[in-house]
């Protein structure tokens, strides 16, 4: 069981590196920085596609919400896990390539100052990473008691949307935020963000309250509380990220109107 979990070890950073030699070789003109962020989108994106598809093996496979079990849910849970700890990393290498071009133009910044900073710039997606890390980990292991592989599915398909924001990110990185492709990239990023990070957690009651024949509003009241709160913590973030996302399109749409 727990070579998935060194597998994963490999695996990520493995890609991130082999990303970064492919287009070091094959794209001269690119910096070290946009080489950087380029490689960290294509590794986040790979990740998703395979959580998104581990997330539809699953919710597809089982008919009973709670009792049903899939073996990949373990399996990819061991897997993946190694990715936050990567991505942590390959955030801050990207921060870190940023602060070196500022610095090659004179403003200088001591290491000290760079890690503060990335951790201020990103302290909610840190913490993110380091609950599922610390906590979704332990508790999707061993506390469960292998119920709910359902809900576990939906939570892999909220992934949905990463490959998009990924892509946003590598045409911003080339200079295309102007282009079609990239404001049309950016409705399919608002879209499938709000339906798999925000509208999964009331779908998730839903089923639980067919499954049980319970209205979707009275289901808080029928499971622990601590399931709510922990529904509630992985909401949170989503929906502040969603405010920056319809924020960034708003300022898109008042720009091309302003032309």
């Amino acid at each position: 069981m727990w070579h998935l979990l060194a597998l994963g070890c490999i695996f990520f950073p493995g890609l991130f590196m082999l990303s970064r030699r492919y287009l070091r070789r094959n794209y001269p003109a690119l910096t070290d920085g946009d080489i950087v962020t380029i490689s960290t989108s294509i590794v986040s994106s790979v990740q998703a596609v395979m959580a998104v598809f581990s997330g539809y093996i699953i919710t597809s496979s089982c008919n009973h919400v709670m009792k049903d079990r899939h073996w990949i849910s373990k399996d990819y849970v061991l897997f993946g896990t190694p990715y936050m700890a990567y991505d942590i990393y390959a955030m801050y290498l990207c921060y870190w390539h940023k602060h070196r071009a500022k610095q090659e133009n004179g403003q200088h910044s001591t290491s000290f100052n760079i890690v503060t900073g990335f951790l201020k710039g990103n302290i909610l997606i840190v913490l993110h990473h380091l609950l599922l890390l610390l906590i979704f980990l332990p508790i999707t292991m061993f506390y469960r008691k292998g119920l709910g592989d359902f809900f576990l599915g939906c939570l892999y398909l909220t992934e949905l949307s990463t490959p998009f924001v990924c892509f946003a990110k590598i045409l911003s990185q080339l200079g295309k935020q102007n282009t079609l492709l990239y404001k049309v990239n950016g409705l399919i990023v608002m879209v499938t963000f709000f339906l798999c990070r925000i509208l999964v957690f009331p779908y998730m009651y839903w089923a639980y309250g067919r499954q049980y024949g319970i209205a979707a509003h009275r289901v808080p009241f029928h499971i622990p509380r601590h399931c709510t709160v922990a529904i509630a913590i992985l909401m949170a973030p989503q929906v502040y990220w969603l405010t920056l996302i319809i924020r960034k399109a708003v300022r898109c749409v008042k720009s091309v109107k302003s032309e």
